[in-house]
């Protein structure tokens, strides 16, 4: 079982690399090892920076600012179903869907996802749109692109997928934009959508970091990942042992959560612990990133399992207990379980579960995006006394992901606090 501390002080780095080293084995003396390097270049930096006399701070009109799941959202980028394809039938794919589509794959991958369907989806996504700009957010949208196309690298080759989903490539921390680097081939060149809007924002004075492009290349894949069953997945998960390797790093922005200084992260299929390093040790000594684990036979983004919706208040899906809940009950925490998905069992879901209905998008402390037709979600947050601005995305959930997925939140009105000292 993991166990995770909330780390403080100037010690905070150190323990982390010492917890992070314990969880992974072999990595515990190269963690260690390149933490103390770490500080010996922070130290230089630090000096450089003193000295850099072009340097200059960041605008007062900067247009990204955002450090958590909660504060009054003001800007927000929306993610397209136009022109979305079929993954191929990838190792990694295979290893992050259900049994039930893999003919569904293996037929169609590289070609579109159901025109009819798309349709729809992308019907929906325009009315969340407009909803969202009622409620007072300017919303931007990224570039459409042609997904089919071919791509070749010296270790792979795959057509692509989408943009659907900004809130699996982008992370916002801050003032900073973190582009992830993926861990599906099919992923590879997203990034390209949101280049444009990437460009706005740093012209306006946000920092904008590309985490390492993974290579891609066959050893970061376990290539003979046993999964036939839930069952086989199940006791992977519980061995800790996931279809990407630590060949290099990876990982998907939508692993990690924030709750101001505090940032949570799960290793799932697409994230691994070299990633999460790369990530601990970019953000640290400002924010501090904790892995938290849970049981769940398919791990891959963090928000149908664990959604942080307020300060001292998270969603907590029962059919996925975290194995750390006691971090936050100590920390003074409330820990909702959310409703069983009212969702058919005949609705497609080709890259997801039925927990969408949790993956919910916080306008405010008391106001929430959620499914129209998720009526038992919409009673629990009422009880909560946050209102529920209800949008039905159905045929948009059949492409992978909810209203937090749909999203990344640019601007929030808020400032940096810690909600774990």
């Amino acid at each position: 079982m993991l166990r995770v501390r909330c780390l403080r002080g100037g010690s905070r780095g150190a323990e982390a690399a010492h917890y992070i080293g314990s969880r992974v084995g072999a990595f515990t003396g190269w963690v260690q090892r390149t933490y103390q390097s770490t500080q010996a270049a922070t130290a230089s930096q630090n000096t450089c920076a003193a000295d850099d006399k072009a340097t200059s701070p960041v605008p007062k009109d900067c247009l990204v600012c955002s450090y958590n799941e909660w504060d009054p959202l003001e800007e927000v980028i929306v993610g397209r179903a136009e022109n979305a394809c079929v993954p191929p039938f990838s190792v990694e794919v295979k290893a992050n869907t259900y049994e039930k589509y893999w003919g569904f794959y293996q037929k169609f991958g590289g070609q579109s996802f159901p025109k009819d369907h798309l349709k729809k989806a992308v019907a929906e996504i325009e009315e969340m749109c407009n909803i969202l700009k009622g409620e007072g957010v300017v919303v931007k949208r990224p570039d459409p692109i042609d997904w089919s196309v071919k791509y070749k690298t010296p270790d792979f080759e795959s057509t692509g997928m989408y943009a659907a989903m900004p809130r699996d490539i982008l992370l916002v921390v801050g003032n900073e934009i973190i582009e992830a680097p993926m861990a599906w081939r099919a992923r590879f060149f997203e990034y390209r959508a949101y280049r444009r809007l990437i460009k706005d924002y740093f012209n306006s004075g946000a920092k904008w970091t590309t985490a390492p492009k993974p290579t891609m290349a066959d050893e970061l894949y376990d290539q003979n990942y046993p999964i036939h069953s839930v069952e086989d997945r199940h006791e992977l998960a519980a061995q800790g042992k996931f279809v990407t390797t630590e060949f290099e790093p990876c990982f998907d922005a939508a692993d990690f959560i924030r709750a101001g200084r505090d940032i949570f992260v799960q290793r799932s299929q697409v994230t691994n612990y070299m990633g999460i390093e790369w990530m601990r040790r970019h953000l640290a000594p400002d924010y501090r990133v904790h892995i938290i684990s849970f049981k769940d036979p398919n791990p891959m983004h963090i928000d149908a399992t664990f959604n942080i919706i307020g300060p001292g208040l998270v969603l907590s899906n029962p059919d996925r207990p975290c194995h750390q809940i006691e971090l936050f009950k100590k920390a003074g925490w409330t820990v909702i379980q959310p409703p069983v998905p009212l969702i058919p069992d005949d609705h497609p879901l080709w890259m997801s579960s039925k927990w969408l209905s949790m993956n919910v998008l916080m306008l405010d402390e008391k106001r929430v995006m959620v499914d129209a037709n998720e009526t038992s979600i919409q009673k629990m947050f009422e009880k909560l006394g946050i209102a529920t601005i209800k949008v039905n995305i159905r045929h948009a959930n059949s492409l992978g992901g909810g209203f937090h997925c749909w999203t990344c939140d640019i601007r929030r009105r808020g400032t940096l606090q810690s909600y774990f000292d």
